[in-house]
């Protein structure tokens, strides 16, 4: 069916994973059935429907990977795989009613705020719409990065990344490189190692890789939490508190991490008997600097005959030839690339133009700010989920999210209370505060100081992706709004009826708001 031309909504919601969904979720519990969620793809589930691979899998127990508003019985096994979880958010499409909200294949091309209709102008594929609210939920991992490399426009092989699986292209007795050691990388060896001819990773940095303790769920336990629900908040509460109890060593006493290392040191020596190999994966910095994988497999399969490593980062491409750093050559058939994803370039900014007409990746050019995590300086009615400084080391996203969630509530329903046209702009000496404060706190984290360079700095190594603080500390940070740190932004006045000379353009006012008020 044809959108409509210039449809109007009082919340837009951009993205269908978690963020969106949940946000959803939240906005019919408060009331509010004016929205639609706007999804560039043709299904629901954010990167975990992209994200495909062979072997795609969450390393946060499935109980607290989930809605605490949707909790579900029936996980077959304490870590879930990519298709389970994907399972899971279509059912809460399904079981919230929301899919007469959804909007597929419905990318947004641009969104500019009208200060003088003080609404979001939304220009999607398919026509048109405005909005009152912008609440934007594409979400970190959503758009995947391959590093700029010469030659790389020569192979004559196959070049894809893991999020952009080709699952029509056959690796059976390929030779195959594998570009990277994340997240995605330690998931994706292990389970193609068998099937091809041979296989090179290219390890520009080891990562530190812990047990998985994975296992299936049994039917007891399934039926326990069917029948007597409390039994699975009480699951993931204790999941819950154990991570938060592991905060404090990451956050403010990285030294304490060294058993942990050795811990993991004494997992490589169980899979990895070959000294020179073990010195390859040892990392040389503080774990959990980067993120600790989880993995049972992954050192078994870097050990087997047809696995090679290159303790370098891919440099340069000549035909079918790989040169590495150190100037290793390697010949291969395939090219993935488990590279990540532009996290603190996120490419929605480009798309997103705010009252001084400028977009938020000129407004975050030297480095991503919010207030909150939730709302940017210069960009009335507008907020994120998953924004600047929410992402986490040690436990499940979900929880932020539901924080996010509780903050948007809020929100709107201040714009409810103050009445008429109005918008909240944040306040530029708030977001500095606030962004002061969270780094400050920084500093002594293991992120800071752990000595390795990761995908939580920016390019000036400025950490505007993780929160240093307990998912508790966040909660209570984003319970409500605090009128003080915003500006009300209202409509212009109405016209009294009296003769007046032609005026200028219609502007914008705003409202001081004092603490308290």
């Amino acid at each position: 069916m044809a959108e409509k031309e210039h449809e109007h909504v009082r919340v837009a919601v951009i993205g269908s994973g978690f963020g969106g969904l949940g946000a959803a979720v939240r906005l019919r519990r408060e009331g509010i059935t004016d929205f639609v969620v706007l999804e560039r793809a043709d299904a629901v589930g954010g990167t975990w429907r992209d994200n495909s691979y062979p072997g795609c899998a969450c390393d946060v127990p499935s109980h607290l990977y989930s809605f605490s508003f949707a909790p579900n019985p029936d996980w077959p096994r304490t870590f879930s795989g990519q298709e389970r979880i994907r399972e899971y958010l279509e059912h809460v499409a399904d079981v919230f009613r929301l899919r007469p909200h959804i909007r597929l294949n419905s990318e947004v091309k641009q969104m500019r705020w009208d200060g003088d209709e003080l609404r979001w102008e939304i220009d999607t594929v398919r026509g048109t719409l405005t909005a009152d609210v912008v609440v934007s939920a594409t979400g970190p991992l959503s758009d995947p990065q391959i590093p700029d490399i010469p030659g790389l426009d020569t192979f004559e092989g196959k070049v894809f990344h893991s999020a952009r699986w080709d699952h029509d292209y056959d690796l059976r007795g390929k030779r195959v490189a594998m570009i990277g050691t994340g997240a995605s990388a330690i998931q994706i060896v292990p389970a193609i190692q068998a099937e091809v001819g041979r296989l090179t990773l290219f390890q520009r940095t080891p990562p530190w890789v812990m047990p998985r303790a994975d296992r299936a769920i049994s039917g007891v336990e399934r039926w326990l939490h069917r029948q007597l629900p409390f039994t699975t908040h009480a699951r993931r509460g204790i999941l819950w508190g154990i991570r938060e109890l592991q905060v404090q060593a990451f956050t403010k006493r990285p030294n304490e991490l060294g058993l942990v290392e050795s811990l993991a040191k004494a997992n490589m020596r169980r899979a990895i008997k070959d000294p020179a190999l073990r010195a390859k994966l040892t990392p040389t910095y503080r774990i959990g600097c980067k993120r600790i994988l989880l993995s049972n497999d992954y050192y078994p399969a870097l050990a087997k005959p047809n696995v090679d490593v290159v303790a370098s980062g891919l440099s340069e491409v000549r035909g079918n030839t790989l040169v590495a750093a150190d100037g290793t050559e390697t010949e291969v058939d395939a090219i993935i690339f488990g590279t990540g994803f532009h996290v603190t370039d996120m490419p929605i900014a480009d798309r997103v133009v705010g009252a001084e007409g400028h977009t938020l990746t000129e407004v975050w050019k030297t480095g991503m700010k919010s207030l909150r995590g939730a709302t940017a300086a210069g960009f009335p009615n507008w907020m994120t989920i998953i924004g600047p400084n929410t992402g986490l080391g040690n436990s499940s996203m979900i929880l932020m999210i539901e924080s996010q969630l509780n903050y948007m509530a809020d929100y709107l329903r201040q714009l409810d209370v103050l009445g008429g046209k109005a918008a909240l702009a944040a306040r530029p000496s708030a977001v500095n505060e606030w962004n002061r404060r969270v780094q400050e706190r920084m500093k002594r984290t293991v992120w800071n100081t752990g000595g390795c360079n990761s995908w939580y700095l920016d390019p000036n190594g400025v950490n505007t992706t993780l929160w240093p603080g307990t998912t508790t500390e966040f909660r209570t940070a984003t319970r409500r709004v605090d009128l003080a740190e915003y500006e009300v932004v209202r409509g212009p006045r109405p016209d009294d009826g009296a003769v007046a000379p032609p005026a200028p353009a219609k502007k914008a006012r705003t409202e001081k708001v004092e603490a308290g008020a």
